[in-house]
């Protein structure tokens, strides 16, 4: 078929998508493909020598062009498989090639190959989205040979470019830790040295930094990449000066997954996206990817995100008075969501209610908390058990090989068949029993480490089996048959801030120390990366003030851990007030884009923005934790320099009218005349 047929069969195949421009076209002569969307464009070829190859990845509205380097081997398809590597260098043959809708929006190209050997047969998926400046690529094996082979090395993200004589800076997140450093999401830029070493980012489930990364050269013309894996991968962004390439690598850390004969694996995805702008703008093209192809879905996306009660304020202290009383206090804030953390159950993996703390059972609490109107949340800690747990004495061998001591429970390894069978029954039967709305998993390291050969998983395989058939098995499959039922990850914190996780979760604590200034923090950070809805925050039990409170004010759910029942009248007017505030601003700054104005300091002021196209509206919420100055000008970003804005003030009540050009360029004062306040700042076009 000619390749104009095929690029106008790939349009029609998406009728109602009528703002789409995708242009998905073969030669079959040169066996050569070229994607676009409209918004950027992808073409590779299969060479005549047999080797599948990477050409060029060009942004149509501006985000610049970034072709293969020469004389560099440049192929989607980088893994060792039996020891036999599978790169730029091997030769295939085309078995197949088809283009198809896929949801949210999507044109999927899909390219068969089977190696010169025969050995195995590929399955490149690339995909793009409506809209979006991102293809997003993985692979499917089918093992043609006989007996199983073993996927030793996957490469998430094989790309290489060609520098054009240009240097590049790179950028990446660090995710949370207390052990063996304290880390809370700071962002780190880097020159990359041509002559040098990569610059590293170490990510998954208790990994050093977020599955992300930026890269810009001089002119602000960048590229982002990330990968949707929760296991540990080792990435790395080199500037080869000896070759002129920009080269990328996200490997699986530890892999030896099996492929039984005829057998087929899915992998994971990677994506590689194009922008034009600072680290702001890479962020919200990543996080406007992320909402739009592969997020798990928002409930209640007209109020959401909730504003959360969580008992953590009495640790493991509870009982059915407790949380009755409190759950009569929260629906009076307005709070939401009501949840039930660690301290119901019997024990830790004894997943049944302590009959001595709760007469009544936990269903009379989540009976009474519906009968207030608010959702009924549960913690549930899936990877881990008590020793004197009853599955643990009967069944001693499903542990890890490696315990993470959450509350000094043994940790256990969900790649096992019948031990992942097991959670994903208890997790069924938990959610029936007590009518649970809401999961907020926990855990030490999510991802375990296990060398058991007396396991369904092979033993050399843990990190992948414990992400992949274990973690991801056992969530999707409970999804699967709850499927309302919402996840909120914690795994001691945010330390699995990754692009799988978003499939799967609708939201993720980050700083999980609950300080005010920790907050602002882990927000200020985390929010170059993940959507604002996937940045929690836990307020511990403490003083309600407003510095307090809006320190909590920006992002995704907004939870309360104070003991409500001790609060003041004085303190529940207040948390009232703020609370009403959240909510009239939390859709705002969830679909926004969000501007990184001043870090926060122990000794200064610290601003964060987001600008909402949507709306035309921008919020600041501007903190002073110390210092001696009482005064902060914020220079707004985002807005149209020609249009008039009504400024407003949470705190005074002052209305100022500035046009945007005067916004961004001279700023508006801010008075912040005492440490540890904070002042919330709206710009609102007039009409």
């Amino acid at each position: 078929m000619p390749a104009k047929t095929l690029l106008i069969a790939a349009c029609l195949l998406l009728p109602a998508m009528s703002q789409a421009e995708f242009r998905f076209a073969f030669d079959p002569d040169e066996n050569r493909w070229q994607l676009s969307n409209g918004v950027i464009e992808a073409n590779f070829q299969l060479g005549s020598d047999g080797t599948f190859q990477f050409q060029s990845l060009r942004g149509l509205t501006g985000q610049g062009t970034w072709n293969k380097a020469d004389g560099n081997a440049a192929s989607l398809i980088r893994l060792t498989v039996n020891r036999n590597v599978y790169n730029g260098r091997s030769r295939y043959r085309l078995v197949r090639q088809l283009t198809q809708p896929v949801e949210r929006r999507g044109l999927r190209q899909s390219i068969v190959l089977i190696d010169e050997n025969a050995r195995l047969q590929f399955t490149l998926e690339l995909t793009m989205y409506e809209n979006q400046p991102v293809l997003e690529h993985r692979l499917l094996l089918h093992n043609l040979q006989p007996g199983t082979v073993y996927i030793q090395a996957l490469d998430l993200l094989p790309w290489s470019f060609a520098d054009e004589l240009e240097t590049f800076r790179t950028f990446r997140v660090n995710q949370w830790a207390v052990a063996p450093v304290a880390q809370n999401f700071e962002p780190f830029q880097d020159i990359l040295d041509p002559d040098g070493p990569p610059v590293e980012v170490q990510a998954g489930s208790r990994g050093s930094h977020c599955s992300w990364f930026a890269v810009s050269d001089h002119l602000n013309r960048g590229l982002f990449a990330g990968w949707e894996f929760d296991g540990r991968a080792d990435a790395s962004i080199r500037h080869e000066g000896s070759t002129n390439a920009l080269r990328l690598s996200a490997y699986i850390t530890s892999m030896n997954h099996p492929l039984a004969e005829e057998g087929d694996v899915t992998l994971p995805a990677g994506f590689v996206g194009l922008y034009h702008g600072d680290w702001d703008e890479a962020g919200f093209r990543t996080q406007r990817f992320t909402e739009a192809a592969i997020a798990k879905a928002a409930p209640d996306p007209a109020i959401f995100p909730y504003v959360v009660w969580d008992s953590w304020g009495y640790q493991q202290k509870l009982n059915e008075t407790i949380l009755k009383r409190n759950a009569a206090a929260a629906a009076a804030l307005g709070i939401e969501l009501f949840v039930v953390d660690l301290g119901w159950s019997r024990m830790i993996g004894d997943w049944r209610d302590d009959p001595e703390k709760f007469p009544n059972g936990m269903r009379s609490i989540s009976d009474y908390v519906h009968s207030l109107g608010m959702k009924f949340g549960m913690h549930f800690a899936l990877a881990e058990a008590s020793a004197d747990a009853p599955v643990l004495q009967a069944h001693p061998d499903w542990t890890s090989t490696q315990s993470y001591g959450y509350f000094n429970a043994s940790s256990l390894c969900l790649s096992n068949g019948e031990t992942r069978d097991w959670v994903i029954k208890e997790a069924i039967r938990l959610i029936d029993d007590y009518n649970v709305d809401w999961i907020l998993q926990d855990g030490e390291q999510m991802v375990k480490e296990c060398t058991k050969t007396t396991h369904t998983h092979d033993s050399k395989d843990s990190n992948y089996a414990n992400a992949v058939d274990g973690l991801n098995a056992v969530v999707g499959a409970v999804q699967k048959a709850r499927p309302n039922i919402s996840w909120e990850n914690c795994a001691d914190g945010g330390t699995m801030m990754t692009f799988n996780m978003v499939k799967q979760y609708v939201t993720s604590i980050t700083n999980d120390a609950s300080s005010d200034f920790g907050a602002r923090q882990a927000t200020y950070g985390a929010t170059y990366v993940f959507p604002p809805r996937y940045i929690d925050r836990y307020m511990g039990n403490q003083e309600i003030n407003k510095y307090t409170t809006r320190s909590f004010m920006f992002g995704g759910p907004w939870v309360f851990m104070n003991r409500l029942t001790e609060l003041t009248a004085a303190d529940q007017i207040l948390a009232a007030s703020e609370i009403a505030t959240y909510k009239t601003v939390r859709a705002t700054v969830r679909d926004a884009k969000v501007f990184h104005l001043a870090a926060p300091a122990m000794e200064g002021i610290d601003a964060i923005q987001s600008y909402n196209a949507a709306q035309r509206t921008a919020l600041a919420v501007v903190t002073r934790n110390g210092g001696v100055e009482t005064a902060y000008t914020l220079l707004l970003r985002g807005l149209d320099p020609e249009v008039a804005y009504r400024v407003t003030f949470q705190n005074s009540s002052r209305i100022l009218i500035y046009s945007g050009l005067q916004l961004m360029r001279s700023g508006v004062p801010v008075p912040l005349p005492e440490i540890q306040s904070s002042e919330i700042v709206f710009a609102t076009p007039l009409e």
